[in-house]
């Protein structure tokens, strides 16, 4: 499993790996997935899918979206059949969730009835993403501090859980790990934090060029769709309503990048991982070998 934060060279690190141990790819991506979402997601490019055979890459519609529970299932009888011809298989992302779901299963959440989803909702709807934040803050801190804050689905969701099931999402998180039937080797990608905000803001700024705003665009009429409210994206959508700049928007999309980086670096930080910088493939390649 090789993960990190966005921006790190997780992309072409897998597609060496994957190169060196003749295996394939299984990404662990939570908006990869989406056929519909290109430039804001930053898929491998055509010529990159062509190095190495790929799954849950364009594998999925915005129209039908995927949650991390559902992506664990299907994602592991992907595996026992892949495993039935490779010694090796190689997972690639950053989105904690979709790889604890890969590499432990996913844990059993409380039923959340049709009711309580529907009020949640319409009360977002009515009092917006500040109010949802602060919700989810008061009631879990925890999750709070670890999950993509200006994404209102996962909001939602642990809203959810915690109205639902009446203790916070960790208190669900925290029961016993599932036995893998695999040996799970966890390496971490990550550069200096100067060095990764520089990559995050020229990937940033490389996507506006290659046509990011057009891209939002054609997707406007989809915007309150789950995967769509996402950074990269609900920033075009407030340019595309005139609520801000075309130059805000970049600006934000950056900023925005650059916090979800730290959060996703603090979850990482819980984990077990042996760490790499993404310009020594043969280091990795040496270690699972050793």
């Amino acid at each position: 499993m090789i993960c990190g934060p966005t921006a790190a060279g997780k992309t072409r690190a897998g597609i060496e790996l994957a190169g060196r141990l003749e295996t394939e790819i299984i990404s662990a991506d939570s908006r990869q997935l989406y056929r519909e979402m290109n430039l804001g997601t930053a898929k491998p490019s055509p010529q990159e899918l062509d190095l190495a055979t790929h799954h849950f890459i364009d594998s999925h519609s915005i129209h039908q979206p995927l949650d991390a529970g559902t992506y664990g299932r299907e994602a592991c009888a992907l595996l026992e059949k892949l495993f039935q011809k490779k010694n090796y298989l190689i997972a690639v992302g950053g989105s904690g969730l979709y790889i604890k779901a890969l590499t432990e299963g996913f844990d059993e959440m409380p039923e959340v009835s049709e009711t309580l989803r529907s009020e949640l909702r319409t009360d977002y709807e009515k009092r917006g993403l500040v109010w949802l934040q602060k919700c989810v803050c008061a009631e879990d801190p925890d999750y709070f501090s670890q999950t993509d804050i200006s994404n209102p689905h996962r909001l939602l969701r642990a809203l959810e859980i915690i109205r639902a099931g009446g203790k916070p999402v960790s208190h669900w998180r925290k029961g016993k790990k599932k036995e893998s039937p695999y040996d799970v080797i966890l390496l971490g990608l990550n550069l200096e934090r100067e060095e990764l905000y520089r990559q995050i803001d020229r990937r940033t700024e490389e996507m506006v060029k290659a046509g990011l705003m057009e891209e939002a665009a054609a997707l406007y009429p989809f915007r309150r769709l789950a995967p769509l409210q996402t950074v990269g994206y609900s920033e075009c959508f407030d340019f595309l309503e005139h609520k801000i700049t075309k130059e805000e928007a970049v600006r934000l999309i950056k900023r925005n990048t650059r916090r979800y980086a730290k959060r996703q670096l603090t979850w990482f930080a819980k984990q077990k991982i042996k760490w790499f910088t993404p310009n020594h493939p043969k280091e990795i390649f040496n270690f699972v070998h050793g």
